[in-house]
């Protein structure tokens, strides 16, 4: 008998994997975090033998190298991938002993990467599931632009054709395992589902449903935002990775963090946007602790700035602090916890801003001298906007504060997240502004004109 654990990173959208039998195991396309990998070998009794990745991953930091040095396993990577450290090198074809009857086959997938790799495990030579990455995934398939905007279009055939190669060299009832696409922007569109198999894909993929023509055209029509820290993930992994610091950060008292707001530092306050909204420390901006904080902070902050972490609790800090070495920003320069009246000077006040609907907003417009900030990105926009708003998609914000219009700014995204992350960056700039914490859906209900291109 064999097993496959799954191990969720929901905070950006990816599932890494540990597969075995009664006594080793394999671990696939691991996180930063390798404790967590451990723990699961550790409670299942076997000794992980293998580490393999399916590509340098260009959206999160692997923990592959570190979990390989621990362990003593064998750390298997594509023959194609350009690394700086040594590795067992892939090729198509090559087998895995994972355990007694278990095996690992190496089938060439390129298209998210030149160098993709996908694994069958097989359970006395039938497969039995199959370890995707970024190729074939639930309804969809890895994008192809990460790379070299030059080898998009070249890639992106190439993702058509390792689809057509799984299905048409595994059997329907083996199952796809991804490590993408469970919100993960590496994922070229994005679809329901939290299991799937090669059958399942035959009849609803459209990498396996349309011709390489047409499905080629529709996926670089619907490629989205890059989030702008995926330029350094490749190059990390590529050089290997160093060890994950996970020690208590320095601790800020109220006279520190405004210190470092004075110097330019970023403060981060992980805490919900209601609470938030309601007290804060001015100039701290709001990414929550609950809402993609790695993607989104990573994306918006620039690339080695020093950051600050205000958290609710020391609990909700090592989750942070744990989220966001998977993306490389290795340690928090100080960290504090409590609330506003631990974080503010005495004598001091904190600062706060209005949380509102999109009905409130069909109030208040007709009175005048308000500005309608729409912080979706382009793809959202697309279909459907609020008559009059100005468009500059949240991972923008912060450089383009300025095009922002005179008045008083009302937020908006597709849900409230964003909308809040947009507020505290204006609200930080001295804005007056207040956040629509509400669907986009509720807009035209409210009564307000939405548009379409």
């Amino acid at each position: 008998m064999f097993f496959v654990d799954t191990i969720e990173v929901p905070g950006l959208g990816n599932r890494s994997y540990l597969a075995g039998g009664e006594h080793t195991a394999v671990a696939v396309d691991p996180p930063r975090d390798v404790d967590r990998v451990i723990a699961v070998a550790a409670r299942r009794g076997v000794r992980i033998a293998h580490v393999v990745e399916t590509h340098v991953h260009n959206d999160y930091v692997s923990g592959g190298l570190e979990l390989a040095r621990l362990t003593g396993a064998d750390y298997l990577v594509p023959a194609g991938a350009r690394v700086s450290f040594g590795r067992v090198p892939v090729c198509d074809g090559d087998r895995t002993e994972v355990d007694a009857g278990l095996s690992l086959r190496a089938l060439a997938t390129p298209g998210h990467t030149p160098h993709h790799t996908s694994y069958a495990l097989e359970e006395n030579g039938t497969a039995v599931a199959v370890f995707t990455g970024g190729s074939l995934l639930i309804g969809t398939v890895g994008r192809p632009d990460l790379v070299e905007p030059r080898l998009t279009e070249q890639l992106a055939r190439a993702q058509h054709a390792s689809a057509q190669r799984l299905a048409g060299e595994l059997p329907d009832a083996a199952a796809v395992l991804p490590t993408h696409g469970f919100g993960s922007f590496c994922s070229s569109s994005q679809h329901e589902g939290g299991s799937t198999t090669i059958g399942e894909e035959k009849a609803s993929n459209e990498a396996l449903t349309r011709d390489v023509d047409a499905f080629v055209a529709d996926l670089l029509a619907g490629l989205d935002d890059v989030p702008a820290y995926y330029t350094h993930m490749a190059p990390a992994n590529a050089a290997g990775p160093t060890p994950v610091d996970l020690t208590p950060p320095a601790v800020a008292d109220a006279d520190g963090i405004a210190s470092r707001l004075a110097a330019g530092e970023w403060v981060v306050d992980l805490r919900n946007r209601v609470a938030f909204a309601a007290g804060h420390v001015s100039g701290s901006f709001n990414f929550e602790a609950e809402g993609q904080l790695a993607t989104y902070l990573a994306w918006l902050i620039p690339w080695g700035k020093p950051v600050t972490l205000l958290a609710e609790s020391p609990e909700q800090l090592a989750a942070a602090q744990r989220e966001l070495a998977r993306v490389g920003i290795e340690r928090p320069a100080a960290a504090a916890t409590g609330g506003p009246a631990d974080w503010v000077r005495d004598g001091e006040s904190p600062a706060s801003f209005r949380r509102a609907t999109f009905a409130d907003l069909a109030d208040r417009r007709p009175a005048g001298g308000v500005v309608v900030l729409d912080v979706r990105r382009d793809s959202e926009r697309a279909g459907g906007f609020v008559d009059g708003s100005v468009h500059i998609p949240v991972h923008a914000l912060h450089g383009r504060l300025h095009e922002v219009p005179d008045g008083e700014v009302w937020v908006h995204c597709g849900s409230g997240l964003r909308a809040a992350i947009a507020a505290s960056l204006l609200d930080a700039a001295g804005r007056d502004v207040v956040a629509v914490d509400d669907p986009f859906g509720a807009a035209e209900q409210a009564g307000l004109t939405v548009r379409t291109p």
